[in-house]
């Protein structure tokens, strides 16, 4: 009997199985006003009908400011909750549950595209349609462009932000909202020592430098209520010493579980250039130490490439699920193959236009 290929149930949604679609950012917004395009319903779409119970869009900026680039998706006004409907539709056709992972990019923001500009790297000018970038303190990410220090009343925008974000993504049909408190974008950069300098009641304590998720999570949970799952995505750790660790990230996920999450989405670096050993299931550990010590639920990332791996990632405890990102592009339909590896009967992930390859 596969632990991988049983359902899950977090929050209010069951899931038919433990193999997720993680977030992976696209850039593919040409026309940079946040909606979502034909690209992203092809390839969300695409990856529902392989076979995975949940597919999560690519950080989707609850502002315009928000966004990691002009060209990334959005949620903050009608059009584009629209265009995600459309998406949202297609994915449930699918047999999959559709998430959304709701981001602000904070000091990482209005920078440009890994490709298409020349190789060109860092923040985008404002004469090409960049921004001032926000941060809880007026540091800079290196080689980026130092972000305005974010005020009392700037910090409230943002919880009003991902409030109104999270309102529009539950009527857009999402079952899962994931808050993106990793990779070292904006709720990860007040959580770190390394980027959060501030003196007041946003910095200095872990409690403090937690209060902008946890405020943050509150007027999420308030909107998803009964209709949707609400997840947390951490990076473990900054990989440096004197930064954000996987010690204070248990603490915090015990904190926001209590306060209605549901489940966290376990990664690790992004918010300054470190050194990270890289290799097969290198972050699976960061998920067993947060699920053991801050006991909630919690899901794996990070090179998981086989059936084999994921069920044992699934089945020693180590993990409640996990999410696949570069595999699921290599193979849309690797939780297909891995179910066929593994000798479950498949029947019912397969999309019925292509039985006739099973």
């Amino acid at each position: 009997m596969s632990q991988l290929f049983t359902p899950i149930t977090l929050g209010p949604v069951t899931f038919a199985n433990r193999v997720f679609i993680a977030p992976m950012c696209q850039y593919s917004v040409e026309r940079r006003d946040g909606v979502p395009t034909d690209w992203h319903l092809v390839h969300l779409g695409g990856l529902a009908a392989g076979g995975a119970a949940l597919v999560i869009t690519e950080a989707t900026a609850v502002s315009p400011e928000g966004r990691i680039s002009p060209q990334d998706t959005g949620i903050w006004n009608p059009a584009q909750q629209r265009a995600w409907e459309r998406i949202t539709s297609y994915i449930h056709a699918r047999g999959a549950k559709a998430g959304i992972q709701l981001q602000h990019a904070g000091r990482k923001a209005s920078t440009f595209a890994p490709w298409g500009f020349e190789g060109r790297h860092g923040t985008v000018p404002a004469a090409e349609g960049g921004w001032r970038p926000l941060g809880p303190s007026a540091i800079a990410f290196p080689g980026y462009d130092t972000p305005a220090e974010l005020d009392l009343a700037g910090i409230g925008k943002i919880v009003a932000d991902f409030g109104a974000a999270a309102q529009r993504a539950v009527d857009a049909g999402f079952d899962v909202l994931e808050l993106h408190a990793a990779h070292g974008y904006l709720l990860h950069q007040f959580l770190s020592p390394v980027s959060n300098l501030r003196d007041d009641e946003y910095g200095g304590s872990l409690e403090n430098r937690a209060r902008l998720l946890m405020r943050v999570l509150d007027a999420v949970t308030e909107v998803a209520a009964e209709r949707a799952a609400v997840f947390v995505r951490f990076s473990a750790t900054d990989w440096v010493d004197g930064g954000w660790n996987e010690a204070d990230t248990a603490t915090v996920a015990r904190w926001a579980h209590q306060a209605g999450a549901d489940f966290f989405d376990v990664s690790t670096g992004g918010n300054i250039p470190a050194s990270i050993p890289v290799g097969a299931g290198y972050q699976v550990r960061f998920a067993q130490y947060v699920r053991s010590l801050a006991e909630v639920p919690a899901g794996a990332v990070g090179v998981i490439t086989s059936g084999a791996q994921a069920e044992q990632i699934v089945a020693s405890g180590q993990a409640d699920a996990v999410l696949i990102a570069r595999e699921a592009l290599r193979d849309p339909h690797a939780p297909l193959r891995w179910a066929r590896e593994l000798g479950v009967d498949d029947a019912a992930l397969w999309q019925p236009q292509y039985v006739r390859a099973r």
